[in-house]
């Protein structure tokens, strides 16, 4: 007998990965889709693909035939610099969204100045906005100043700890305090990457939006997308070119036509974004409905966290969910009220989210109905923007509103009984300062100012309570309530994933049990970070 090993002949073992660089995100995406349509490689495919061919291909798998998983494939990196945190809170609301955004808490924002809308004529409505933010960004500076000094006598340095770590981690703490007084109008810079098709329903869903500062992201988002995107090596390219041509122009002029081709980054599969009549639509009829069943209906008191146990059907839970989605109510007061409603009534309301859907338009977010566990939350608006960063779970946001009242910062982390703004001396003026920003919202609301009711909401403070509802599995509700109540994170978020804890226990206590929660009752070391 032979002893050779037996291969045969069709056997390929040899598997090869290899990263790819240099490649425009959509040509990229067409050479990835070539594997579904073709034998070729990746190096056969991206050696024979031009831009051109890119585009033609995109114009018809994309736009034609609505392959949109293609746009999965082309991921493009953003910085929005200088727009306000209302804006950034609306831009980053995408569930397949990835970036990084100025923190409240490492930078003092007293320095990145603030958005100001159009008033028109109306010259008083814009001296009440402009001196507003004027005030609250005064009272942040003395709110950080007073905090700072009042943490510095109560939380000595360790001998081991260099004085530069400890004055920076106590202003850390101090920022914490303070940024409860920065308007919705602060200004702050983020970056992302996201695939073309998020990125695509991120810019149509921005050019539906009723701030103007909103829509005008979109159309920039759109152009930086379709037009020549920034080369990082730009300035070094062209001092090399110089080089190059001192010694042969020739070969200089023939480098040039390589090394600063023009990219565009998605020239193709974003240029059709347009506004989404479909939410447009049904949000305006879903808002007269919501009028019509809630609007003489006071807003029923909720905790903060309210796990709401699952005793409705599907079909109640999509039409509570689509009506939450326009009020400002709590979801158990609306689920409650929905299921008492004819069933006729019910799916009115469910057609009313469904009956402008085009398409290719997805269903709205509401209708991602069926999770296990439903946190309606009410918090501070800063706090909210920490837990809005939990992808895994589906969030459904009421819009802004100053009807929740605010959050004041009570201990700040300080152990015992402490009362962090009355120990700094400066309660008194942080309550004020909240409450004059809320009464001069509401007047540049009743305006004759251009949008005025969206002007207004930039006034609003990040004490601001905003409500939301998070629905997610087990491993999720495991997740933020591990992650956010650690003691590194802010106060506000590990308050909440306190309660969604004690709210899980309540209701599951063989499952809580296994949370490795951080008590939030207990004081915990504000120097270590």
């Amino acid at each position: 007998m032979s002893s050779e090993s037996f291969t045969p002949a069709g056997a390929r073992n040899q598997t090869d990965v290899f990263a790819v660089h240099g490649a425009d995100p959509e040509v990229l995406a067409y050479a990835m889709a070539k594997y579904s349509r073709s034998a070729l490689s990746m190096r056969e495919s991206l050696a024979e693909i031009s831009a051109q061919r890119a585009e033609q291909f995109l114009n018809t798998f994309y736009f034609q035939y609505g392959h949109r998983s293609i746009a999965d494939l082309a991921h493009i990196a953003f910085a929005v610099e200088r727009l306000s945190l209302l804006a950034a809170i609306v831009l980053v609301d995408e569930q397949r969204w990835d970036g990084q955004e100025r923190s409240t808490r490492y930078q003092n924002f007293l320095k990145s100045g603030w958005y100001f809308p159009n008033f028109g004529p109306e010259a008083e409505t814009a001296k009440l906005y402009a001196g507003t933010v004027e005030g609250l960004f005064a009272a942040y500076q003395r709110t950080t100043a007073a905090v700072l000094e009042a943490l510095r006598q109560r939380v000595p340095r360790p001998d081991a700890m260099k004085p530069e770590a400890y004055e920076r981690t106590l202003k850390a703490r101090a920022f914490d305090v303070a940024r409860y007084l920065l308007p919705l109008a602060t200004n702050t810079s983020l970056g992302q990457i996201v695939n073309a098709r998020t990125l695509e329903t991120q810019v149509s869903r921005l050019l539906s939006h009723p701030v103007a500062e909103i829509r005008d992201l979109g159309l920039k988002l759109r152009e930086a997308a379709t037009g020549p995107a920034w080369n990082v090596n730009a300035a070094a390219t062209a001092a090399l070119l110089e080089k190059v041509a001192a010694a042969d122009p020739t070969l200089a002029t023939e480098a040039a036509g390589v090394l600063t081709r023009e990219v565009r980054t998605a020239p193709t599969l974003v240029k059709y974004a347009e506004p989404d009549q479909y939410t447009l639509q049904t949000q305006a009829e879903l808002a007269q409905a919501a009028h019509e069943l809630l609007g003489g209906m006071p807003i029923a008191n909720a905790p903060a966290v309210d796990l709401v146990e699952r005793t409705e059907s599907l079909e109640v839970e999509l039409a509570a969910t689509l009506l939450y989605s326009v009020s400002h109510h709590p979801y158990r007061q609306i689920r409650d009220l929905t299921a008492a409603l004819p069933e006729a009534r019910v799916t009115e309301i469910i057609d009313l989210g469904l009956c402008h859907r085009g398409k290719h338009d997805e269903a709205l977010r509401a209708f991602h109905a069926g999770a296990a566990l439903r946190f309606d939350i009410l918090m501070d608006i800063g706090g909210f923007r920490d837990m809005h960063r939990h992808r895994r779970a589906t969030q459904i946001i009421q819009p802004f509103t100053s009807l929740h009242g605010y959050e004041t910062p009570e201990s700040g982390d300080l152990p015992g009984d402490a009362a962090i703004l009355a120990e700094a001396g400066i309660l008194a003026e942080y309550q004020a300062v909240v409450e004059t920003a809320h009464q001069a919202s509401a007047r540049v609301a009743a305006s004759q100012a251009p949008e005025a009711a969206q002007s207004a909401l930039y006034l609003l403070p990040l004490a601001t309570r905003i409500r939301a509802l998070f629905k997610m599995d087990f491993a999720e509700a495991q997740y933020i309530s591990e992650l956010r109540s650690g003691p590194a994170g802010h106060f506000s978020y590990r308050r909440i994933a306190w309660e969604m804890y004690k709210a899980l226990e309540r209701q599951h206590p063989t499952l809580a049990k296994h949370v490795r929660i951080t008590d939030f009752t207990q004081p915990i070391d504000l120097l270590q970070r």
